[in-house]
């Protein structure tokens, strides 16, 4: 496939854009938290071990702006806020499902002690 520019950036391949939307640490626990239904902010960081707050705002937001999920706004006392997947990221999770069993299955040929 032919190289291509977007937002200022060059792919060389469909992967690699892909991976801008889904890829990093904290990506795919987060699409993951968010498969059954929408999460307040702090039950989605108890979802995700070893995260941090500056972390977790940080991917959300990346999240948020690549059009992945939805931020909610509740205008009530104490104020809430939501999180939920979009259709874009909805259509990630089976995907995203094959990468983990491919994972697991380099893991056990490498002999990783699975936790």
């Amino acid at each position: 496939m032919k190289e291509f520019l977007y937002n200022n950036r060059r792919y060389y391949n469909p992967i690699e854009f892909a991976m801008t939307h889904i890829g990093g640490t904290w990506k795919i626990p987060i699409l993951l938290s968010l498969r059954n239904g929408p999460m307040r902010y702090r039950d989605l960081k108890t979802s995700i071990p070893n995260i941090s707050d500056k972390m977790l705002i940080t991917q959300l937001r990346e999240l948020e702006d690549k059009k992945m999920l939805t931020r909610r706004s509740y205008v009530e006392k104490p104020p809430r806020v939501e999180y939920q997947l979009t259709k874009r990221a909805e259509t990630a999770l089976p995907i995203i499902d094959q990468l983990t069993q491919y994972g697991i299955s380099l893991m056990k040929e490498e002999g990783v002690i699975l936790e």
